[in-house]
């Protein structure tokens, strides 16, 4: 159970501050909006990447007719877009936040739905077929030196900038993803995103559903990471309970996780390469995804949504032919995957359209809390698997990819190199499942002990964690995932300035974001 300091609202800043000069609390794990019922508040995970140090902190206010929070995005800048989503779903506003609109929901939506007192057949909401229009002006609150607080606008495009739109309908956006883009002739001057094309709600949905019915939501978030991101609430789940699921499951999830990252990294080879105007080396990677896909379907039943992992182990055991199929696969990815690098790697329009665009410093790494290949290509060693190893990845030998260049051609070799680890990985494990139960057996009505818990893996793109308060109940009190894409998304506006508008659909590859699980 996590341990939660709580630090009186006046304070938070400076406690803050200190925390991240002191303890070199540099890393803004996760950040949740909070509704207690008499109070609302957040909640911040913290780590160390200098000692590796974890904490978590909460503060809160009574006030909820006009709740107000010192923001910490001056210290880490994770906490730009964070704070807007607690603002889009709880209404607290943050003192000194310098862009405090709606991250997710139309400007003109009525309530915050996340909070446990707000009404989803609110009639001031109809379902509005109408474009929203497009603000280019918002608000920051600044303090006053006699503690009053005034509202100062700030404008994001003026009248004279030349604003171009890339998305949301764009390919290259890899979703509905929405950039305001303000060019000067081909150059990038900065950039605004706009993330509420999708509404998921799965965090509220959750709420109101039982704990094995949760499950089945996470496989929809980053479905290029559908095993990874179920793996992480079960364990969840299953710390909070104490349950010990057998070693046979724990080499099942690893190896699984692990054929999901060769799947997710195939497609993103496959669509950076697409983006780039290089075909063939898009039919390469789909012909090959198209193989783990056909393992997936003959364990788990699906393809994309696989529905496997289960509270106290997996829905059913592997297939006969599973451990004869992965390594088949093995064997012949191991011996084609030169074919990639010939045809694109090596490329001279590929290193010239990724060598040195879209550098990301360590610095800024760590600060927007963009983990996975966009953090390790940037020299950063944010992997979970070494940080806070699960499964079975203490018990076997790989390398933390790393480059220190942060820029796209480092993020794309980060994924090319990780694809050889990952089957590194698998084959330590695939010879060697023990016997044992595939499931432990669990009460029909699952309860989790009441308590704030959080659990994080490594997901395709990044950290993907969990954060779960409970009260006892049959339902979750609280459910908040961890995007990966969400930090990576945020560093879009920073790395672009400057670039080429063409370099944006390069960058944007290389990040690898996938859109439903920034808009949950």
């Amino acid at each position: 159970m996590n341990e939660i300091i709580e630090i009186p609202l006046e304070k938070l800043h400076d406690e803050a501050l200190r925390l991240y000069n002191d303890k070199k609390m540099d890393f803004l794990e996760s950040l949740t909006g909070m509704d207690w019922g008499d109070s609302l508040g957040v909640v911040y995970h913290l780590e160390s990447t200098v000692t590796g140090e974890r904490m978590t902190i909460k503060t809160l206010t009574t006030d909820r007719e006009n709740p107000e929070i010192p923001s910490v995005c001056d210290i880490w800048k994770a906490a730009e877009f964070n704070e807007r989503e607690v603002y889009d779903f709880y209404g607290i506003r943050f003192i000194g936040h310098p862009d405090m609109r709606r991250l997710f929901l139309r400007n003109d939506w009525v309530g915050y739905p996340m909070r446990k007192d707000d009404d989803p057949m609110d009639e001031r909401n109809p379902l509005r077929m109408d474009n929203e229009e497009t603000i280019d002006t918002t608000t920051e609150l600044e303090l006053n030196p006699d503690g009053s607080i005034k509202d100062k606008e700030n404008i994001i495009f003026d009248d004279r900038e030349y604003v171009v739109n890339i998305g949301p309908q764009h390919p290259a956006t890899h979703g509905v993803l929405r950039f305001r883009v303000s060019l000067e002739g081909e150059n990038i001057k900065k950039l605004d995103a706009n993330c509420g094309y999708i509404h998921r709600g799965i965090e509220k949905m959750c709420e109101s559903l039982t704990y094995p019915q949760t499950l089945a939501l996470t496989d929809r978030l980053d479905y290029l990471g559908a095993q990874q991101n179920r793996h992480a609430l079960c364990m969840c789940i299953e710390r909070a309970m104490g349950v010990e699921v057998s070693e046979r499951v724990q080499y099942i999830r690893t190896i699984m996780d692990e054929l999901q990252r060769i799947d997710s990294h195939l497609l993103f080879y496959s669509c950076l390469c697409m983006d780039l105007g290089a075909l063939t080396a898009f039919f390469y990677g789909f012909r090959d995804r198209e193989k783990i896909l056909d393992i997936f379907e003959e364990t788990c039943g699906g393809r994309l949504i696989m529905n496997y992992n289960t509270i106290g182990g997996v829905q059913d055991d592997i297939h006969p032919n599973f451990v004869k199929r992965v390594k088949e696969f093995i064997v012949y990815l191991r011996g084609i995957i030169h074919e990639y690098h010939d045809v694109f790697t090596g490329n001279v329009i590929a290193q010239q359209r990724l060598k040195g665009v879209g550098v990301l410093s360590r610095e800024d790494a760590i600060s927007f809390g963009a983990t996975g290949g966009t953090g390790r290509a940037s020299g950063w060693a944010c992997d979970v698997r070494k940080r806070m190893p699960y499964g079975v990845y203490d018990k076997v030998d790989f390398k933390e990819i790393i480059y220190t260049e942060g820029d796209s051609f480092a993020r794309y070799m980060v994924r090319m190199d990780e694809i050889m680890e990952s089957m590194r990985i698998i084959e330590q494990l695939i010879d060697n499942i023990p016997e044992g139960n595939f499931q432990e057996k669990m009460k029909p009505i699952i309860r989790v002990p009441e308590g704030s818990y959080y659990t994080a893996v490594e997901g395709s793109r990044g950290e993907f964690g969990v954060y779960l308060e409970s009260r006892g109940d049959k339902t979750p009190y609280r459910v908040h995932f961890r995007s990966t894409g969400l930090p990576l998304v945020s560093t879009v506006d920073t790395i672009c300035r400057g670039s080429k508008i063409a370099d944006l659909i390069a960058i944007g590859g290389t990040l690898d974001y996938v859109v439903p699980d920034i808009d949950r």
